[in-house]
């Protein structure tokens, strides 16, 4: 099995249940699975993302998972600022990357394809139910109309978009849904790249 990089964001771990347990259900899969774990708001507090050693990390992986809240319709400030400064002109994107669907690796050194070839996973919870998700409630449209700057970064970059892992209604969500959705995420860890295939 080829390594999976986890990339964890949420600014208050205390208050969450979600997302909390599904850090928590990876972190238990360390050892058994080629699993690299970092959790962005304990390891930058400061908001100074050592690129360096992130891109290194990114490197070594084939899967790179998202895990957060949807925050105002996006990812949390520090997984942005993430993407910001480790996704760097040259290294994650550049001409090279810009040969659209060509999600082929590249040859080593090749500038702006190191992520090529990689799988990008978003694992997501959100506050609003599913059904607020529409033209006809609050939130005003289906939640697939607020993915694509998910898609086009993982495009961008030549990886590969794979079906998301989404929990809507977090903040309600019963203890057996809560269950069903962590061992849903932990076999998907421990079965990739097998489910990856299917179209997203």
């Amino acid at each position: 099995m080829q390594g999976i990089y986890l990339i964890a964001a949420h600014p208050a771990w205390r208050e969450s249940r979600v997302n909390s347990r599904l850090l928590e259900t990876a972190q238990s899969l360390v050892g058994a699975l080629p699993l690299d774990i970092q959790d962005l708001y304990g390891s930058y507090p400061d908001y100074h993302i050592d690129v360096a050693a992130e891109q290194a990390r990114v490197d070594r992986a084939r899967l790179l998972v998202l895990l957060h809240p949807i925050h105002w319709y996006s990812m949390p400030a520090l997984q942005k600022l993430w993407f910001d400064e480790v996704l760097t002109y040259g290294w994650a994107f550049g001409p090279a990357s810009a040969e659209a669907g060509s999600h082929e690796q590249a040859p080593a050194g090749t500038p702006g394809t190191a992520l090529r070839g990689k799988d990008f996973w978003l694992v997501a919870t959100t506050g609003g139910p599913a059904e607020s998700y529409s033209a006809e409630s609050y939130n005003g449209h289906p939640f697939e109309t607020y993915l694509p700057p998910y898609r086009q970064t993982a495009a961008l970059c030549g990886m590969r978009f794979v079906p998301p892992l989404v929990l809507h209604g977090a903040h309600g969500a019963s203890r057996q849904d809560i269950d069903a959705h962590a061992e849903t995420f932990a076999q998907r860890l421990r079965d990739y790249p097998r489910w990856a295939d299917t179209p997203a």
